[in-house]
């Protein structure tokens, strides 16, 4: 084997571990929330993926917060740097206080947590891009999508 194909294959395989770690980092931060209200864990979903890596490319230009309006349900989050996985996720789970579970309503912003914790969305699929202006595009998708007005992120009896 010459001494490229070797370099490339190291490459390749750092780059499918880094790849596998994120896809961790995404889940276990998730699958962190869901536990501490008793909804099932997620799954990573390579469809799903493939489609929020497909959006972040599209947004890596602007960087823009702006929703893809596809099939899946949908958390963004940007920076003006950069934006660690873990702290993307945990935004999205900090609006966990704004959550009221006995009117099942925002008392502000609660939308991001309410998706996290989707009892019926079981595939996971993110990406996250270095926009032009060195700042950071996440977007974590969905499937099945969740936030449907009306009806609660968890279990109908459990209380938060």
């Amino acid at each position: 084997m010459s001494f490229f194909a070797i370099l490339t294959l190291l490459a390749l395989s750092i780059h499918t571990s880094q790849a596998q770690t994120s896809q961790q980092q995404y889940l276990d931060a998730h699958n962190a929330a869901r536990a501490e209200v008793n909804v099932g864990p997620l799954v990573w979903d390579n469809n799903v993926a493939a489609y929020a890596a497909n959006y972040a490319n599209q947004r890596a230009g602007d960087c823009n917060l702006i929703h893809s309006g596809g099939p899946y349900g949908e958390n963004l989050a940007g920076s003006s740097g950069n934006l660690a996985i873990g702290r993307a996720v945990s935004l999205w789970v900090s609006e966990k206080s704004q959550y009221d579970y006995q009117s099942n309503s925002c008392q502000g912003v609660c939308g991001h947590y309410t998706q996290v914790v989707w009892r019926n969305s079981v595939r996971l699929g993110c990406a996250s891009v270095t926009c032009n202006n060195g700042g950071t595009f996440v977007i974590c998708s969905y499937d099945p999508p969740g936030n449907f007005r009306g009806q609660r992120p968890t279990t109908p009896n459990l209380a938060f």
